[in-house]
């Protein structure tokens, strides 16, 4: 099923055709990781278990594991993404302190693996 095309942090864009761009597939999957892992927690106050808030790890030292467990556990939750095979990350603190965080996860629905990194 299409939803509206909105990633994490942008905001609404234009179709082909002039209307509301609309995400499905792997992208409106990937859309709903990136939201589910930088939403912070009680940010919806009606689901307040929702959101990883990986922005509290910003300026933080030594957080690669934690950031590694939080995201495990979200994705574990995130019905677009097949619990079986497990979502793999990775979270590789760099040299300037920021943690790049590597996920491989298979999508429920179109049962295809996709790859998604950016820094922390």
């Amino acid at each position: 099923m299409a939803d509206l095309s909105l990633t994490f942090g942008g905001d609404l864009s234009l179709g082909p055709t002039g209307d509301l761009a609309v995400a499905d597939g792997t992208l409106l999957t990937q859309q709903r990781v990136l939201r589910r892992l930088l939403t912070n927690p009680t940010g919806y106050i009606w689901q307040l278990p929702y959101g990883a808030g990986l922005a509290q790890f910003v300026g933080r030292p030594g957080a690669p594991a934690a950031i590694r467990a939080v995201a495990r556990s979200q994705l574990l939750q995130e019905a677009a993404v097949a619990s079986s095979p497990a979502p793999s990350i990775s979270a590789n603190a760099e040299n300037d302190g920021t943690v790049t965080l590597s996920i491989l996860y298979t999508d429920a629905a179109a049962q295809e693996t996709i790859t998604l990194s950016f820094s922390v």
